[in-house]
C-alpha cells in the first residue's frame, strides 16, 4: 500500500514510476499467494515488463519539467482518500472481507485434471475468444493512432 501511495505522491515521475514497479512485483507476489502462478508470471512480464517501460517512454517523450505542480486539488484528493479509508474500516468491520479463495479444478476433454495455464488458455480461446480479439483491435487502433500523434507532420500535404 505504501509504493501505491508513493505512485501518486511522488513529484518526480521516474521516480513515480520505481514505485509502480515495486507495487506490480507486490501484486504479481498476491498472484502467488493465491496459487495463480501463471498470472504472476505474466504480472510481472507484461505489465512490470512492457506496460512500465511504456510509461517511461511517454514520460520520456513529453519532457516533464520537476518545477511543475501536480498535486494543485491537494484537499478534494485528501477528502476522496479519506472516505476510501473510512469505507474499507467499514468493510472490514462489517465482515464484508472474505478470507477463502475459491479453489476451482478443470477438467480437460479427457478428464484429467489441468493446471491454471491450461484452464486459462481454454476458457481463452474458446468462451471468450471473440472479446479477447476486440481487445487486441482496441490495442491496435490506439498503438496506430498514438503513432500518428507523435509524428509531426504526417497528415500535412507536401509541397
Amino acid at each position: 500500500m505504501l509504493t501505491a501511495t508513493l505512485v501518486v505522491a511522488l513529484r518526480n515521475p521516474i521516480y513515480s514510476a520505481l514505485s509502480l514497479l515495486v507495487m506490480f512485483f507486490h501484486v504479481a507476489g498476491l498472484y502467488v499467494t493465491l496459487h495463480a502462478e501463471f498470472l504472476a508470471a505474466i504480472q510481472i512480464i507484461v505489465y512490470a515488463g512492457a506496460i512500465l517501460v511504456l510509461y517511461l517512454f511517454v514520460v520520456m517523450l513529453l519532457n516533464i519539467k520537476s518545477d511543475e505542480q501536480f498535486n494543485k486539488q491537494g484537499a478534494v484528493g485528501l477528502f476522496l482518500g479519506l472516505v476510501l479509508l473510512a469505507e474499507a474500516v467499514l468493510l472490514g468491520i462489517s465482515g464484508g472481507f472474505s478470507v477463502a479463495s475459491p479453489t476451482v479444478q478443470s477438467t480437460g476433454e479427457s478428464g484429467v485434471s489441468v493446471g491454471n495455464t491450461e484452464a486459462i488458455g481454454e476458457i481463452l480461446y474458446s468462451t471468450y475468444l471473440f472479446p479477447f480479439e476486440i481487445a487486441s483491435l482496441i490495442l491496435l487502433v490506439a498503438m496506430v493512432g498514438a503513432i500518428i500523434l507523435t509524428k509531426k507532420g504526417i497528415m500535412e500535404p507536401k509541397s
